[in-house]
């Protein structure tokens, strides 16, 4: 006597006998990268960084040190954090205290910092997703959790159109971030509440040329 179990294989295998699998090939027309010009790629990836409660300010190579000061100055910050590999210049303008980070340093001391200032590793325009990969413009992932305040400068070439583009150059093996907008959540009555979970304020700094 077979078993119900038997009995519904059967049937799978004599539907299989009957109407054999076609096999497809697998299209993959969505893995193309969307191209769009200079200004409409950075200018859909600032609305959509706006839309996300980010402040957006642009810079060319020689005003990120100005940018950057005045983005620090807006936010009171004293005393500053930065990945070891990032480049001094883009402090050049600033007066308050530079702390450079190292594996060394506790996480929860790095509280103590106003802000921290950061490259990235590529921006998404359509999703507004910045990627970190924890590189030394980049710094490891506490340094860019743990401060109120995050200032991510993103240069042109970083900034492309799509996901498919922007996780091709991502290094698989890195620890990646991808922020889009200042942490937040919602709480049980659907509140918004910022900084819960990463930096409570993102200022991102553009730069394009001159």
């Amino acid at each position: 006597m077979s078993t119900a179990r038997e009995d519904i294989l059967d049937r799978i295998k004599d539907a299989l006998r009957i109407a054999p699998p076609v096999v497809e090939p697998v299209v993959r027309d969505y893995d193309a990268e969307i191209e769009l010009p200079d200004a409409e790629r950075i200018d859909l990836l600032i609305d959509r960084l706006e839309d996300y409660k980010a402040e957006v300010r642009r810079a060319t190579p020689s005003t990120i040190g100005a940018e950057v000061a005045s983005a620090l100055a807006s936010v009171q910050a004293s005393r500053v954090g930065i990945p070891p590999a990032l480049d001094r210049s883009w402090l050049g303008d600033y007066a308050g205290e530079v702390q450079v980070d190292d594996a060394s340093i506790p996480a929860a001391s790095l509280d103590s910092l106003d802000a921290i200032v950061t490259g990235a590793a590529v921006a998404c325009s359509i999703s507004g997703t910045i990627f970190l990969d924890g590189s030394g413009t980049q710094g490891r992932r506490a340094l860019t959790l743990v401060p109120d305040v995050h200032v991510c400068v993103v240069r042109d070439a970083e900034i492309v159109v799509d996901m498919p583009a922007a996780i091709r150059r991502l290094v698989p093996e890195r620890p990646i971030t991808m922020i889009a907008g200042p942490s937040a959540t919602s709480d049980i009555e659907l509140q918004r509440v910022e900084g819960v979970h990463g930096p409570r304020t993102l200022i991102v700094v553009i730069v394009s040329a001159e």
